[in-house]
């Protein structure tokens, strides 16, 4: 049997998708690439806002097509999107043959048995506060960069946001544990290892009493010897003097940091339930931007309920003025079972996007004078790959994330293979990205 994957949503979901992969594989199942192959095809989903379960519904849809017009026999549905709508999948899909919550990953294979005896449905929901976090991966990133998941779930209950619901209570991952993976991760070839969770400046205080990132990220560079790692998904009340301290001192923590602010305005920030006002938030952009060369990106929400003109002319002062170095901005999705769905005072869906927009063009032009300011500079990147249109490399500084943020373009004298380390000098900017030649 020939099983394919379709992975949807954040890379915290890309993990989860990893693990499944690594079980059925485990348990004598060919993983195929190729949808058209497939026997089953396991769509793990996310269900966050309203375009990211269009997206999961539209890939359904897709898989729907090839079951009833090519070999496809069955259609496993995971992740977030049956786990907020349990039944109602079964229900408006028939052509789906089995469904896992959250917390039954570690069933998959148990999933596709019983979709090949093919003699009833399948669903599995177990209690996504106990299921087994992490777990042997077959990994869907390239060798020399990866992800690390700290932890699962989230307490923050944010009023818009629907993954305590969906992924439960937080909770960490033991530093052994951690560390015996990135020692792992290490040895198949990694480079740059990506800390994430809902939040990772709340690790370990389940477990430790106290936030533990600072520690962690110290038994993380201790037990390996030659990756960087790259803080994401960092919330700016928990980022305490320790972690800045240790980001600074710590030349394998990379000096960029994520943090999803979402608005500036005290009045939005209180509704959203956000931790802190906007007063801490410049404080912490303060103490970070004293590191040399730190790297700052955010993201936003514009039209969330009850914010007026002036929140939104607070917002847009505050992106001019402090020029983040990536930047993205939502405007808000109404979500059920969230607070702010009954908040009163929603506002019209093009307003909220006429916003994002104008925030999105100011950043353009801050980007664009922060890229310019980088021509004639030399930066290190890490390769990525080859694209055969343009003749030309492409890899990563420290400055940028993978799979978010812009990327290097460079010319070189001769190929260069993914997962190398090279010298570029900077010759142009285009947008987001940046354009060079290669010091060999």
């Amino acid at each position: 049997m020939k099983i394919g994957f379709v992975s949807l949503g954040c890379p915290k979901n890309q993990l989860d998708t990893e693990v499944m992969l690594h079980e059925l594989a485990d348990a004598g199942y060919e993983i195929t690439p190729d949808e058209t192959e497939a026997d089953i095809i396991v769509i793990n989903t996310c269900a966050f806002i309203e375009s990211a379960k269009k997206e999961a519904i539209d890939n359904i849809l897709d898989v729907a097509w090839l079951k009833q017009n090519a070999n496809l026999k069955g259609i496993i549905v995971t992740g977030c999107l049956p786990e907020r709508y349990r039944d109602e999948v079964l229900k408006e899909f028939p052509e789906v043959d089995a469904i896992l919550g959250v917390g039954s990953i570690h069933n998959i294979t148990e999933a596709v048995k019983t979709v090949i005896r093919g003699r009833k449905r399948y669903s599995s929901f177990e209690e996504k506060d106990t299921v087994a976090l992490g777990g042997d991966r077959i990994l869907t990133t390239p060798v020399h960069w990866t992800y690390l998941k700290i932890g699962e779930g989230c307490d923050n209950r944010c009023a818009y946001c629907a993954i305590p619901y969906i992924r439960g209570k937080y909770r960490s991952r033991p530093i052994e544990e951690l560390v015996a993976e990135a020692r792992d991760l290490e040895k198949s070839g990694a480079l740059e290892i990506n800390i994430i969770a809902q939040d990772i400046t709340r690790y370990g205080i389940d477990l430790y009493g106290e936030y533990s990132l600072a520690r962690l990220l110290k038994e993380l560079t201790k037990a390996t010897e030659k990756p960087f790692f790259r803080l994401l998904y960092c919330y700016p009340d928990k980022i305490t003097d320790e972690l800045i301290e240790e980001i600074k001192n710590n030349p394998r923590v990379l000096k960029y940091i994520d943090l999803p602010l979402q608005h500036i305005s005290d009045h939005m920030l209180k509704a959203m339930n956000r931790h802190g006002d906007s007063a801490m938030i410049k404080d912490r952009i303060s103490k970070l931007r004293e590191i040399p060369g730190m790297i700052l990106r955010t993201t936003f929400i514009t039209g969330f309920p009850g914010e007026t003109e002036e929140d939104f002319e607070e917002l847009c002062g505050f992106v001019a003025e402090t020029k983040f170095d990536r930047l993205g901005v939502f405007p808000y999705s109404r979500e059920e079972g969230t607070p702010a769905y009954d908040f009163p005072d929603q506002i019209d869906e093009q307003v909220k996007q006429d916003r994002a927009d104008i925030i999105m063009s100011k950043q353009l032009e801050i980007t664009d004078e922060k890229n310019r300011a980088m021509i004639g500079k030399t930066v290190r990147v890490l390769v990525e790959d080859f694209d055969p249109v343009s003749e030309a490399h492409f890899g990563r500084s420290y400055a940028d994330a993978p799979e978010i943020d812009g990327k290097i373009y460079f010319k070189a004298k001769r190929r260069v293979a993914p997962g190398s380390m090279v010298d570029v000098k900077i010759t142009e900017a285009l947008d987001y990205d940046l354009c060079g030649t290669a010091v060999l």
